[in-house]
């Protein structure tokens, strides 16, 4: 199959199959492009999901962008994004043209009650194994619960979280890095 081809599929798949935000995409974008095509590694697509959180736009588009590029550059972007875009724009599409239907149906309205939950558990199992594969343990789990917490209960902005842990990474990694001279 060309890889343009096997590119949209793979991405229109996840786009389709996937409800309830970016991060409920991980668990199929992971099977798809590190176990099943092996596009990326799992440490490589742990990096690629800081730096698409981190960009401005929506979290499954920027994931499709990085891999499209990374495999065909612009135009491997364009088909990665396309692909998982275009089944949410189709689905949104549907819903509007019907929604004044079924808007006041009570079963409606109870089933989307039912779903929220369900979404609370598909946002929930890959920010666990994020955590895990971020190496994430007792000593250093002060930094996500302080971020969630300043986020959370004193309104500070997610950016300034993002830029403040990055510049603490980078002293940290300044300050445990041996020195030239003294690894001679």
């Amino acid at each position: 199959m060309n890889i343009f081809a096997l590119l949209f599929k793979t991405f229109f798949k996840i786009g389709i199959v996937t409800f309830g935000g970016g991060y409920a995409m991980i668990p199929i974008i992971e099977t798809e492009v590190v176990d099943k095509h092996r596009w990326l590694t799992k440490t490589e697509l742990l990096d690629l999901i800081a730096i698409a959180q981190s960009c401005p736009g929506v979290f499954a588009i920027n994931i499709s962008i990085f891999i499209g590029y990374k495999l065909k550059k612009e135009k491997g972007a364009y088909c990665a994004a396309l692909a998982t875009a275009l089944p949410s724009f189709l689905i949104i599409l549907l819903i509007a043209m019907f929604f004044h239907q079924f808007e006041d149906n009570r079963v409606v309205a109870a089933m989307f009650r039912g779903i929220r939950p369900a979404v609370v558990a598909l946002i929930a199992v890959p920010t666990f194994n994020l955590a895990r594969q971020a190496k994430i343990n007792l000593v250093n789990c002060w930094i996500p619960i302080g971020g969630a917490f300043l986020i959370w209960w004193m309104g500070v902005s997610p950016i300034l979280i993002i830029i403040a842990a990055g510049l603490a990474g980078y002293a940290y990694g300044q300050l445990t890095q041996p020195t030239e001279g003294a690894s001679k």
